[in-house]
Order: structure tokens, then C-alpha cells, then sequence
């Protein structure tokens, strides 16, 4: 269990980002993976007064507040109705609805956790974290960096596409042994691996969406798998065309519809 020994609830983004400069702090959201990790701190600043716990719908992108639990991102009528109710689909297996209802957007994505369905997602739709001093940065490059002090603000996800996720794990609520999130836009089919178990990667992009089995079945044999307690290597690469194929089928058929 994480320990810190002191907590400030932060009243400024300006005050979160001066105190969280001392390495002997920590940014907690949720707390629900930081609780479990054995972490210690000096000081946990809390971002809750904030208000970085809101979806907004602009004209052209959801603005989604680093603080919004997956829970709201689940059961959010017209993120879903944009995406073809691909965040219903993609979370409702993260763990239980009590942990999705604290666990946060922002900590997800900072986590930058190898087994994260959120990140995946998020990848699939070309999503942007907002940092309070570098501004909009893609996720894509986010994702490789290493961590800093800076502190994610909102994720910004552009519309104008259709996502789906498929996904298998040992069981129901598990973590995945391997995830494929998909989007279909104008630029074509963009496909995500994630839980390979490294960090979730973009695998392809402005493929054809109805490309045949052969296209997955090379892609597969492209991509960087591993092994773990949950899953081999060459388990995993076998199960990632049928994942690619059956995630870029309900693309198709969302856009359909």
C-alpha cells in the first residue's frame, strides 16, 4: 500500500505543477493503482478541487478531464453515441464497477501501464494529452516517453470515427492477456495491440478496412510480442490476427449501421 506523509488538495493547477517539481511528491487521481504499488512519498497532491472531472463535447473533439473515472467514460450517453459505444465496450471489463468508479482517465494514461485497455482505446482514436506546461502532445508520443513532473490536464479525442475492441483474458474481469483496439476514419483503418505485454503500440495504419486475413496475419508477424505469467509469445501472435480481424469487422459494421 502506497504511504505518504503529507497531503495537500491542491487549489491551482499552478500550485499542483510548483509542488509536484520535489521528487518526493506524487500526483494521486484515483489512487487505485498507486495504492497497490508500495509507493512512498513525502506528499500526495490531489487535483479533486479542481474540476478536471468533466466531458466536454466541442464542435470537433471530447475534451475529457484527466480526473473523469472510467466509470463516467463507460456511461457517457454522447461519448459513446460519437464512437459507436466503443468506451461502454472497452471498459466494462477493467476490473469491477467500484474500482471503475474511482480509478481516473489521467492516471490510466500516465501509468503508461504494457496491459491498459484505456490506453489502447485512446490510441486507436488518435487521442492528445494536454500537460499543463507542454500543451497538446499525441498520445502516441506520450506513450513512449518516460515519466516527468509535468501534469495531464485532459485528454482530447478528435471525432469523426467508429472503434471497436476486442480482447481476450484468463477471465472476466482479469487483466487481458492481449487487446486489439480499432478505428475507422476517412484516413482509413488504424489498428492498436496492447497488453503484448509491453505498452500498447499502433501496429497500422490507413489500411483498407476491408483488407482479407493475409494483411492480419503479416502485420502479426511484424509485432513485438513477449511472454508473462498470462500468456506466451507465440500464444499471443497467434491470437492477435483473429483479435485484428474480428476488431476491423465491427469497425465496419459500426460504420454501417
Amino acid at each position: 500500500m502506497a504511504k505518504y506523509k503529507n497531503y495537500v488538495l491542491a487549489q491551482s493547477l499552478e500550485e499542483a505543477y510548483a509542488l509536484n517539481a520535489k521528487k518526493s511528491a506524487v500526483i494521486v487521481a484515483g489512487n487505485m493503482w498507486l495504492r497497490m504499488c508500495g509507493l512512498s512519498k513525502q506528499m500526495a497532491i490531489d487535483l479533486s478541487a479542481l474540476g478536471l472531472d468533466k466531458i466536454e463535447e466541442k464542435e470537433d473533439a471530447f475534451l475529457i478531464g484527466s480526473m473523469t473515472t472510467l466509470r463516467q467514460m463507460e456511461t457517457h450517453g454522447a461519448l459513446n453515441a460519437a464512437f459507436g459505444g466503443v468506451f461502454r465496450e472497452a471498459l466494462a471489463p477493467i476490473v469491477g464497477t467500484q474500482f471503475r468508479n474511482t480509478a481516473t482517465v489521467g492516471g490510466s494514461v500516465f501509468s503508461r501501464f504494457g496491459f491498459s485497455d484505456v490506453s489502447a482505446l485512446l490510441l486507436a482514436l488518435d487521442a492528445q494529452v494536454v500537460l499543463f506546461a507542454r500543451g497538446a502532445v499525441k498520445l502516441s508520443d506520450y506513450q513512449q516517453e518516460a515519466w516527468d513532473r509535468d501534469i495531464i490536464t485532459h485528454i482530447r479525442i478528435p471525432k469523426g470515427q467508429r472503434a471497436a475492441v476486442q480482447s481476450v483474458r484468463v477471465s472476466a474481469t482479469d487483466i487481458p492477456v492481449l487487446v486489439c483496439a480499432a478505428s475507422v476514419s476517412d484516413a482509413g483503418l488504424r489498428l492498436v495491440l496492447g497488453a503484448r505485454p509491453a505498452r500498447a503500440q499502433i501496429v497500422v495504419e490507413h489500411l483498407a478496412p476491408d483488407c482479407g486475413a493475409e494483411t492480419f496475419e503479416e502485420i502479426a508477424a511484424r509485432t513485438a510480442f513477449g511472454s508473462n505469467l498470462r500468456a506466451s509469445e507465440a500464444y499471443r501472435r497467434k491470437i492477435a490476427p483473429v483479435l485484428m480481424m474480428r476488431a476491423a469487422k465491427a469497425c465496419r459494421e459500426v460504420t454501417q449501421a
